[in-house]
Parts: C-alpha cells; structure tokens; sequence
C-alpha cells in the first residue's frame, strides 16, 4: 500500500546511509555455544573445536539493545567493516582500537581508515551476548557486548547498561604490552548531527562517569518513525578499578593513536554540534603486560531517559525508575553485580539455547537466538502509578504505532514462553483505553498512538470513523491473547477484569467473522481483501477462545454456547474454503492459497475446532510453494512475513517444518539487505520489502511455546519470580 499519512501503515525502506555498508568479503564463523566457555578460567577456547551448529552470518549483529531509542547494531560482516548504527540505519559511531606493542589497530569501526583493522577470527551470538574474536601481532582480544535482559528479572530488562568487555590473552608465547581505548560519538544522545549537545563528567564511588546529551531537553517532544532519542544522556561509566584515563573531547581518537594513552583534558566549549566539533566521550584502558593469563576490562555503557513513554497523558518513567531510584545509583548497582549478572546470562543462555534446539533443531535455534533481543529492543518497558510494569512497542520502520494490537499478536509467543507478566503489562494499556467512552466502537482498538505517545489510536479512522480499521484483526487478536495468557500464568484475572469488553468483541466476530467484509487484516500491506480465509479462522479461533475463558471463569453455561458456535463456524469454514487439495486464500477466489498461520492457536489453546485434516492438507500443499529464501505469504506476491513462516511451521510434521526451516536458514546467511532482521521479505531474491527490528520476530518463538514440556518450565520459572 502507498503512503497516506496516518490513515494506513506505510512501510519504509532502509536508510540511504546503509547503501555504504561493505558488501560481504568473508562468511563468518558464528557460534550459538559459549564460544569462550573457558575464558573464565584462563584460557581462550578455538573456534575449530567447539561443536557448532551450522554456520551463519547474521544480516545485522546487536551490540546494544535496550529500547526503541538505545539500540545499536553492526551492519556488516565484520565489526571494522563499518560504522556502528541505530537499528533505523543512521549512524552513531563507537570507535574501539587497541594498541600493541606501540602498534594501532581497529577492532571496531572503519575509521580511522589509514589505521589497519585486527583480523576477526570469531563471532558468537547468544540470546544476551555478541562476542567477537580479533587478532593481532599475537595477541588474541575478545570484544563482548552483554545487554543482560533476562525475562524473569524486570530490573535488569528495564535497567538500560550493556556491559563492553575486553579479554586478552599472548598467542605466541611471548608478552606484549597492550591498551585498548573507546570513542563514542556525541550523535548517540540527539537526533541528527545538527543538533547541539552539552557533555560533563560526574563520580560516583567506583565510577567515572561520562555523559552527553541534547541540549535542548524537552523529553517527549516528537513521535514518529525513522527517528533518534534527543533528551536524556548517554553515559560512558568506566570502573575506577580498570585504571583507565577519560577525556571529553572532539580530538580524543587522534590523541590516543599518537601517545598511546590520553591527557585527561575535556573540552568546554559547548554546546557544540557534533558537525562542528562536539566531544566525544572517549576512555583508554591498559591491559598492561598481556601473556598467557587472560587479562580482563570493562565499562558500561547506559542512556537514561527521565520520562519514556506518555500514556492518556500521564508520562511515565523506565521501569527501573518506579521508586525514583537516581543514575547514580543504578550506574553503582549495574557494576556491584558485573560478575554475577554475566555468570547469570551465560547459564541463561546456555539452557535456552539447549531448549530451542531441542524445540526445532539448530538452525531454527539461531533463528530464535537473533530475534531474542531484537524482540525486547523494540519495547518501552515502564512503571505505571502502582508501580506494576507496562510494555509499550514501537512499529519500527512501519509508521511508528504503539501498543499496536497486531504487533502484541505475532510477537506474543515470546512473552507467553519466558515471562507472560510482560504480555500482560501489554495488554493492559489496550483494555483500559477500550474501556474508555471515547472508544466507541463495538471492536478492538488497532493501536493507542504514535511512539512514544500513548494518548489515543492514530490509524486509520483513529476515533472518528470505521474507514481502514481492522475490526475483526484487532478483536480476534484480544481474544485469543487473554486466553493464551490465562493458561500461560495459570491465573484468569486479566479476563475476569475486562469480560464485558471481551464479550462485546467475542459478539462481534460471533456475527462479522465467518465470512468477513472487506476490511484489513494485519497483512494490510496486501491491501483489503474481503472473504479471507485465514482471518475469519481467526475469529473461530478467538470465539473459541472465549468459550475456554468462560470456562476458567465458572461461566459454563456461556463457555458451552460459544464454543458450540465456534464449533459450527469451523465446519462451515471447511465447506467455504476447501479447493481441492488445499484451502483458499478467499472463498470467493477459487485457484488461490494462502498460509492459514492463525489456525495454529487451535492446537495451542487445546480448542479442537477444526478437523486436523485441515492443516495437514494445508502443510502438504505448502511443500509444493516453497521458494528459495522461504514460503510465500500467498498467491499474490513472492513475498513473505518470517513470523507467519514460523507459525505456519508449527504445525508441520517434523520433516515438514525442516523443510520450511531449510530456505529460511539460507535467507539469513544469504539476503543482501543488512539490516536487523526484517520480518518482510523478498523469498526469491531475498531483499527486504520493508520493516525492520521489530518485535514481531519474537513470533519464532511459537515452535518452543507448542513444546509443552519446554513452556511449562520457562512460565513456571517467570510466574515464580514475579
């Protein structure tokens, strides 16, 4: 669909900036284990000899990943191979180099050009990790980012510090003398390069504290897309154990490459821009003589916001902030817990690796692994009045909606399997604004506004007509969510609390869904289409789910009434789209298919509507479409979304689901477009339609969710621990 303002997703391709990122020059090793599961102990585990997984080369690597506005990425093969970007494609630059024996090397960025880059042996990502591997003059350096977002510890998914780590270790037997040294771009903390920013450095009783922000602080000044963060301040805090020299300045790089260390010296002439010398927040660490033993250094690296997300005109603050806590305070805490908090991700990771791999086999484990903190990144997680956590996403790269109600949907499978207290905190924005007399309509709401303006729905009509809503979408997805979610915690009260409201959307897909009007979908960039087939299963699935709340809720007599109804609306569904050897994509379009993915809650909620033979009939055909890069959405295009991919998997055969999962693995190795991973794509040439680092990719998680043994763990563990 063209643009049209407000009144309809538009979908954005990548930045112009992006066309510079180096074309691929090598395929790189990426490892799922703990590449260095040794390290700790002093010694540096090889590439060659850990059991790896099938080799994969991300579109785009996470370095940072923590909200909507503090999210930086890698977009090429190798860490020198370019600039280091916000996930929208513009630049905000870290410069890492390290000095050997006297020598200047990169390990991160492209600049400074005349400098020569350590070669890169290495690249592990793991869900809370990247870690890359360089070479240099014998020293081996290992360069790690740990955003530590475990789903049952909310403090540390809000608490906005990745952790940079240097490891270092001789490979020649001999010693060298060795620093390593950080240049951060003032263009981190605004929202392009024009714009004037102030620095300063603060203490607290371990840290050097360096910080850089806009000027001009006005939080919550903008909505929109393709936008950066231009209140708060980005902080540089570097441990006062690490012996490191700190400098605020516009000529910190040149200094460093010069003597090898830094004055100490900052700048104050400000405000400047960075376009016309603003400072850069720069540390040089020294490792001192480097042999055998490994030699470790960290810093932390953190944004704080002050107010993060307005919602019905309250502004509300990051979650880690619900009882004022001050950066000081946090920044101390962050680095009190360093080696617990990194002993933590790394038994995290290595048990979930282990559980998707069990769920879908190794590739799919990858898969899995580059959305995890793709999935989080995209969320503002906050504190309402009480203090309980509310999660608001952003529809990156599509028209910067929040709490879209059919990005919840895809993304949910996640949130239901390692801490369904965040799909809560989701949900319950939208059913407070329906809940409101300013909804008027006898459906669910598409979205509450524009990133990070939560005050009303923005799309389509908003709150002025029923032109370009999605009525039974939207109505359909609430239904089945509070449904998935009541089993997930083992506690009802979220529909209990909002039954009218889920009686008057199950009222409305009970007359409008079966045969649906001509109205969108979530795939609205298909354009509307009347009679769908996949969205009226949806609102069988969502009127069945009803039934099973009304259930769990004591109400027996309505559970067996709709789930009657819901019964006999899946069997008139079999005779309205069956077409020979599979099903249509509308029941007045004979010769068409389409993937049926919302058929899988079926099976996930234990609904029995539909004859089994449907979706067996449905995977079978599906075989026969598949194209290189993956399976079509539909007839219509050669294009496809992953999360749908995934779902309509799920309810393949084992072989079957390879068979899916092959063409995918191949896709992200393979599609010339680097960007953090876009859920529209291309399945003959591979290149991106549009969207990027959304949350929605956290809908690969509905192959682990449909293993009961492995959801059951990971809910028991979450629902524990809140």
């Amino acid at each position: 669909m063209k643009p049209n303002g407000m009144n309809q997703k538009w979908y954005r391709y990548p930045s112009r900036s992006l066309s510079r990122v180096a074309p691929p020059k090598v395929v790189l090793r990426v490892v799922l284990g703990i590449l260095l599961s040794t390290l700790a102990a002093g010694q540096f585990a090889s590439a060659q000899n850990v059991n790896t997984p099938p080799s994969l080369r991300p579109p785009a690597v996470p370095l940072i990943t923590h909200n909507p506005y503090f999210s930086v990425w890698s977009m090429a093969n190798e860490l020198t191979g370019g600039p280091t970007r916000h996930w929208t494609g513009a630049e905000q630059p870290m410069t890492g180099l390290a000095m050997i024996d006297h020598k200047p090397y990169r390990f991160m960025s492209h600049w400074p050009d005349n400098i020569p880059a350590m070669r890169q042996e290495g690249l592990t990502v793991t869900p809370t990790e990247t870690r890359y591997i360089f070479d240099a003059d014998g020293v081996m350096l290992a360069v790690s980012f740990l955003s530590p977002l475990l789903p049952d510890d909310l403090d540390l998914v809000s608490r906005p510090v990745t952790y940079l780590t240097w490891e270092a270790k001789a490979t020649d037997g001999k010693s060298h003398e060795v620093s390593v040294f950080l240049d951060v771009d003032p263009r981190i903390a605004i929202n392009v390069g024009e714009q004037q920013v102030v620095w300063g450095r603060t203490n607290t009783k371990s840290l050097t504290v360096l910080n850089v922000g806009s000027r001009d602080q006005q939080p919550l000044n903008r909505t929109g897309d393709d936008l950066r963060i231009d209140w708060g301040y980005f902080h540089l805090a570097v441990p006062s154990s690490e012996q490191a020299i700190t400098e605020e300045s516009s000529q910190a790089t040149e200094e460093f490459l010069k003597t090898g260390t830094l004055s100490g010296s900052d700048d104050m002439d400000m405000p400047r821009s960075p376009y016309t010398g603003a400072a850069h927040l720069a540390a040089a660490i020294p490792l001192g003589q480097v042999g055998t033993s490994v030699v470790t250094r960290h810093l932390l690296l953190s944004y704080t916001q002050g107010p993060a997300i307005e919602y019905l005109g309250r502004r509300m603050k990051e979650y880690w902030q619900r009882n004022n806590q001050p950066v000081e305070v946090m920044l101390e805490t962050a680095e009190r817990d360093y080696t617990s908090i990194k002993q933590r991700s790394q038994s995290f990771d290595r048990e979930l690796t282990a559980d998707l791999e069990h769920a879908g086999g190794p590739a799919y484990a990858q898969l899995a692994i580059l959305a995890y903190r793709q999935t989080l990144a995209a969320n503002g997680l906050v504190a309402d009045i009480d203090g309980q956590p509310l999660m608001f996403p952003k529809e990156n790269f599509s028209n910067g909606c929040i709490a879209t109600v059919d990005v919840i949907y895809p993304a949910a499978p996640f949130f239901l399997m390692l801490n369904p207290r965040l799909l809560e905190g989701q949900l319950k924005p939208v059913f407070e604004y329906a809940s409101l007399p300013r909804w008027r309509w006898p459906f669910a709401p598409h979205d509450l506004g524009q990133y990070p303006l939560a005050n009303g729905q923005v799309y389509g009509g908003g709150e002025r007509t029923e032109e370009d809503q999605m009525p039974v979408e939207e109505s359909g997805n609430l239904l089945i969510l509070t449904a998935a979610l009541g089993q997930a915690e083992g506690d009802w009260h979220l529909a209990k609390e909002y039954w009218p409201l889920l009686t008057k959307w199950a009222n409305y897909v009970l007359e409008k869904g079966l045969d649906p009007e001509n109205q969108l979908s979530t795939d609205d960039f298909a354009g509307h289409l009347a009679h769908n087939a996949n969205l009226s299963i949806k609102a069988i699935d969502g009127l069945g789910a009803y039934a099973k709340m009304a259930r769990a809720l004591g109400k027996n007599d309505i559970a067996n009434e709709y789930s009657a109804k819901a019964k006999a609306m899946a069997a008139k569904f079999e005779g309205l789209g069956k077409d020979g050897d599979h099903y249509k994509l509308a029941f007045d379009k004979p010769g068409t298919w389409s993937q049926k993915y919302n058929l899988v809650w079926d099976e996930l909620l234990d609904l029995k509507l539909f004859d089994p033979k449907i979706a067996q009939t449905e995977e079978a055909y599906y075989q026969t479409k598949i194209n290189r890069y993956g399976l079509p959405l539909d007839v219509r295009k050669t294009y496809t979304k992953l999360d749908w991919e995934i779902w309509t998997a799920t309810m393949a055969t084992p072989e079957q689901f390879q068979a899916l999962m092959k063409p995918i693995f191949t896709w992200i190795n393979e599609t010339p477009t680097r960007v953090p991973l876009t859920d529209w794509y291309d399945t003959v040439d591979g290149k991106q339609i549009g969207f990027q680092a959304r949350s929605v990719v956290g809908g690969v998680y509905i192959k682990a969710l449909a293993n009961k043994e492995i959801a059951a763990k990971w809910q028991h563990r979450a629902n524990t621990a809140n």
